[in-house]
């Protein structure tokens, strides 16, 4: 397909650059549509989909409280019926038994589609991947792909994709991936993976065969730019997930090269999302740098801990945790018997010796376990987390590499052996179990070495309804703490309805208070109109499908190249084979 440049973040019916299309409907010169299912392939759809949506238990979802606060909020769905999605993100989110939104995805899809900028906060487990996914890849299919850079050719040699996923390790990127495979089934929009640490001739094969949305590391994705394989200047959608966590790992100078320094779009010609756990005030005002016109989404009991999880803190002195822990396996073991596979334990550590001596000593005591951590090689990290999650070895010790992002569904029990210095990473380390409205335990071991995170724990334990020890209350009390409690009282009541939101909207907080919509009462302020592009068309009316915005057409690698999922007699290895 020909077409012209992409040009501004959206172009308007009036002012299309691609030379092409009707209504945005992907369809460039050369009559490439987008929207069109390509032919089915039983055998990679069986494989993408056959562990479906599991895990999820959406009852528990009903009564999360939701907030979203930002100019001309649009309204939230309630069912995938209720938007307008393509041909075949319709068909792949039945076939990935998404039988209604989550939260977060209630939210953030509409938001998304309307073409505004978004900061999320949700939960760990709240199904934060498919909530940009599916919109962001609907948006992909409908306008087609754009043309390479003014005055310079088409060179199957640099990819210039439409989507940009940044993650802070590989497991998540790998994992956003594997996700993205499943959106893009019978699509000709192909998803690469880019990630350090090894495979680095093999990702820039995979580059060469052609991408529309690129997922990866910052520092896999910089190198990539420097080899020329990569160019940011038609990218119209940013996701960085699990953002607190790059800037955590020192990832900001790099993040700031790809989004400031490269030809990537400015603020405002692209699409900006940042998903995270949490989002401190030092996190939301870096993200005025970053977002324009954003609306800022805050989903269930966010920087705080599921009230599905059961915590229980014990006082372990550091020469009877190794004890401890035995007995406490030993009881995990009884309870879950002959239900390996749906009953894993986490374990987590704080240093890479210390998961490597941990795992010999319960492998010497007849344990099916095996560990994780940053010295590993990819394959062995692979490995590991493949063993733990089928069941075989069904104890996995970690470091903090594995406590963000991973879709492990079956998690009933995260023990923090060793508990972490800040109360957030213990929150996204318990994160791990408690998922997708399920229920889950953790448990941690206290000592004298984790005074300083006590006066958090107390905090936490307090807003989720759970028992707080004689120990921590004796050891906060000299520091205001007082009080018998549980949950709900003392000085640290559950929040109004007992609903929670550990993040908040920074521009309210500086009192500039901007419209809100609320799960409460089911309003919507602001409604649905206006859009936030800064050269598009509104977004209203009949709803989120209808804008003639096309952003640029072009035929970008042509028909169904590396196989394109439907073709089953295409040479070498499919991008969906071994090496993900």
């Amino acid at each position: 397909g020909g077409g012209g440049t992409a040009g501004g973040r959206w172009t308007s019916g009036s002012d299309r650059r691609g030379g092409g299309g009707r209504d945005g409907g992907g369809m460039g010169r050369g009559q490439v549509d987008y929207t069109q299912l390509t032919e089915r392939d039983e055998r990679l759809e069986s494989e993408l989909f056959k562990h479906g949506n599991t895990g999820i238990n959406f009852s528990k979802y009903e009564d999360i409280p939701v907030e979203a606060t930002g100019d001309d909020v649009p309204g939230h769905i309630n069912t995938f019926d209720d938007i307008e999605l393509t041909e075949i993100i319709d068909n792949n989110v039945k076939l990935a038994r998404y039988d209604k939104p989550t939260p977060v995805q209630k939210y953030a899809i509409p938001i998304i589609l309307a073409g505004r900028d978004l900061m999320a906060c949700a939960q760990t487990g709240s199904g934060k991947t498919a909530a940009f996914l599916v919109p962001i890849l609907n948006q992909m299919y409908k306008h087609g792909v754009s043309a390479p850079p003014p005055n310079r050719p088409m060179n199957r040699r640099k990819q210039y994709p439409l989507g940009l996923v940044l993650a802070p390790t590989r497991e998540l990127a790998t994992q956003i991936f594997e996700e993205s495979k499943k959106f893009c089934y019978r699509s000709r929009m192909r998803p690469a993976v880019l990630y350090g640490g090894n495979n680095t001739h093999e990702q820039m094969r995979e580059l060469d065969r052609g991408c529309h949305l690129i997922v990866a590391t910052p520092g896999r994705l910089e190198d990539m730019i420097t080899r020329g394989k990569v160019g940011l200047d038609n990218i119209r959608f940013l996701v960085l997930d699990e953002a607190d966590r790059m800037l955590d790992m020192g990832f900001e100078p790099q993040i700031r090269r790809i989004v400031e320094d490269s030809r990537m779009p400015v603020t405002g010609e692209r699409q900006t999302l940042m998903f995270s756990a949490t989002f401190p005030k030092a996190i939301q005002e870096l993200a005025s740098d970053f977002l324009y016109r954003y609306i800022f989404l805050a989903v269930g009991r966010v920087g705080s801990t599921s009230v599905n999880i059961t915590q229980t803190i014990f006082w372990v002195e550091e020469n009877i945790k190794r004890s401890h822990l035995l007995d406490l396996l030993s009881s995990i073991s009884l309870q879950n018997e002959g239900d390996a596979a749906n009953s894993l334990t986490l374990i987590f550590v704080e240093t890479k010796k210390a998961a490597d001596s941990l795992e010999e000593f319960l492998y010497g005591y007849d344990y099916p376990v095996t560990s994780i951590h940053g010295d590993r090689s990819q394959d062995e990290r692979e490995e590991a987390l493949r063993l733990f999650r089928c069941g075989r070895c069904p104890i996995l010790v970690a470091t903090a590499v594995a406590a963000r992002g991973l879709d492990i569904p079956n998690v009933k029990h995260v023990i923090n052996f060793d508990l972490p210095s800040e109360v957030e990473e213990y929150v996204h380390r318990i994160g791990r179990t408690g998922r997708m409205g399920n229920l889950g335990t953790a448990t941690s071991f206290f000592n004298e070495k984790n005074r300083n995170v006590a006066n958090g724990l107390v905090r936490l334990l307090a807003e989720t309804g759970q028992e707080i020890p004689g120990f921590l209350e004796d050891m906060t009390s000299s520091r205001g703490f007082g009080g018998n409690r549980r949950g709900g009282g003392g000085r640290y009541p559950q929040r109004s309805g007992g609903s929670s939101f550990g993040s908040r909207d920074y521009r309210q907080q500086n009192n500039n208070t901007r419209s809100t919509a609320s799960s409460r009462d089911h309003r919507q302020v602001g409604g649905a109109t206006g859009g936030g592009g800064s050269s598009r068309s509104g977004y209203g009316g009949s709803g989120y499908g209808d804008r003639d915005d096309g952003y640029g057409r072009n035929g970008m690698g042509g028909g169904n190249y590396g196989g394109s999922y439907s073709n089953n007699d295409s040479n070498g290895v499919d991008w969906w084979g071994d090496g993900h």
